[in-house]
């Protein structure tokens, strides 16, 4: 579960994470389907590949196990002021009359 969701949270897909960890596409899907319990290189190769592209493992702590991004040194906010963006759920005037604003 974790593998999918790893990708998942990076956009890969099995092809990309074939590529980069060099196993095979239907190994991956095969552990990803839990037909295949690979051996403990492969599965090794594709965590390092995963972890490679920012991806950073959780272990089981009592919540479950997980997966999350890893924070970068170098990542920078857009503070493009020029666009606004407007979410549905703020389009609606939902403050009572007369209140202003």
């Amino acid at each position: 579960m974790q593998c999918r969701a790893a990708r998942a949270l990076i956009g890969w897909s099995q092809d990309d994470l074939s590529s980069a960890s060099k196993i095979v596409k239907e190994t991956i899907a095969d552990f990803e389907a839990g037909t295949l319990s690979p051996s403990e290189r492969i599965l090794q190769d594709m965590k390092h590949s995963l972890e490679d592209a920012g991806v950073l493992f959780i272990a089981e702590n009592g919540g479950g196990a997980g997966v999350r991004l890893a924070k970068r040194a170098n990542a920078s906010i857009d503070t493009n002021e020029t666009e606004t963006v407007q979410y549905e759920e703020h389009l609606k005037n939902d403050a009572p009359p007369g209140a202003g604003g």
